[in-house]
């Protein structure tokens, strides 16, 4: 592009990164930027499989009627499909406010010449606070102590005070973390930090760790109290802790997944916290979502703190997604490299 020309960029937010959050960091990026902003429907509405595209939220129609002369899309959901870019021969630059772009038909848009961005580490910060928050809550029973106060008036939770029913405290608590990367670094600094003594196992990752090392994932279940899920989804990850994993763990251990819900075979876990072999469990993520009102899970209401895959949702994380998107929209603008770019 000259510098004269100005810039036609779509902002496809949602109620989580807002359009007006895109707009706001595009436009302080990029000073000649023609923004039309839309909103897409999700979290109100789930997202799901788009044509070809997964994890996408809103229809092909809205978004080439959208993109209709733009150069530019920065979207977190918005469906970006072989179809999106055949209609659409002026976009040149997508930029995904999220992790990966998942909504995206890469080589549909690498054969139309069209870059492809995303905005990794926009969420590691919340998601490891969410992941400690939620282990301490089912190591110590706060949901289910507070349900029937907060509901009925009733202190019946006050039997969690009770040898047999009290929780567990993480000083000097084997803790193990499978996947040690932005994520799961950060939990591990802070798990020792508390006291501790936290064990990882990753086989991609080298050099100074906070905690020890453990060389395989079957030794790391069999030393810990608790297992937390930082790994990425792989078609080598999926499935890795099933019952054959789960029965490594100590009796009575807790797993907790902040991460991806099909790295953990729900069926086995539920058949493990039916028989008290595990314990607890704090889920974030399952392997079909929204959670299926049929699920198993929903009736271990005792052993379990499940929350609608919240681990990203802080404000920070939206104006971070926002503001790494418009960078990288700075970058194309001023033809200088991109900094994290897939086609």
């Amino acid at each position: 592009m000259t510098s004269e020309e100005n810039v036609r960029v779509v902002a496809a937010g949602d109620h989580f990164v807002l359009p007006s959050l895109i707009s706001r960091a595009v436009t302080h990026e990029v000073e000649r930027a023609d923004v039309r902003e839309v909103r897409l429907g999700w979290p109100l509405e789930p997202f799901g499989p788009v044509a070809e595209v997964q994890e996408a939220s809103g229809a092909e129609d809205e978004m080439i009627e959208a993109l209709a002369g733009a150069q530019v899309l920065v979207t977190q959901m918005g469906p970006v499909t072989e179809r999106v870019l055949a209609a659409c021969p002026d976009l040149r630059l997508v930029v995904v406010c999220r992790g990966g772009p998942v909504n995206v038909n890469l080589d549909a848009a690498k054969r139309r010449d069209v870059r492809v961005c995303f905005a990794p580490g926009r969420n590691a910060a919340a998601t490891a606070e969410f992941t400690v928050g939620l282990m301490l809550s089912a190591l110590r029973r706060i949901p289910q102590a507070h349900d029937p106060l907060a509901r009925h008036g009733s202190w019946e939770g006050a039997a969690y005070y009770t040898y047999e029913r009290s929780g567990l405290e993480l000083e000097d608590l084997p803790v193990g973390l499978v996947g040690y990367g932005a994520v799961g670094s950060r939990v591990a600094r802070v798990l020792c930090a508390f006291g501790a003594r936290v064990m990882v196992y990753d086989p991609y990752v080298h050099g100074e760790i906070h905690g020890l090392r453990v060389a395989s994932l079957d030794e790391l279940l069999r030393r810990s109290q608790v297992i937390s899920l930082h790994a990425r989804l792989t078609p080598e990850t999926r499935g890795l802790i099933g019952a054959r994993e789960l029965g490594l763990l100590p009796a009575g251990a807790v797993v907790v997944n902040v991460a991806r819900g099909p790295l953990l075979d729900e069926d086995a876990l539920c058949d493990a916290l039916a028989d008290g072999r595990v314990s607890a469990a704090a889920l974030d993520t399952y392997e079909r979502e929204p959670l299926p009102a049929g699920s198993r899970l929903l009736g271990l209401s005792e052993r379990v703190v499940l929350t609608p895959h919240l681990g990203g949702a802080s404000r920070a994380v939206a104006e971070k997604a926002a503001r790494i998107a418009a960078g990288e929209v700075g970058r194309w603008v001023r033809g200088e490299p991109l900094a994290h770019c897939l086609t």
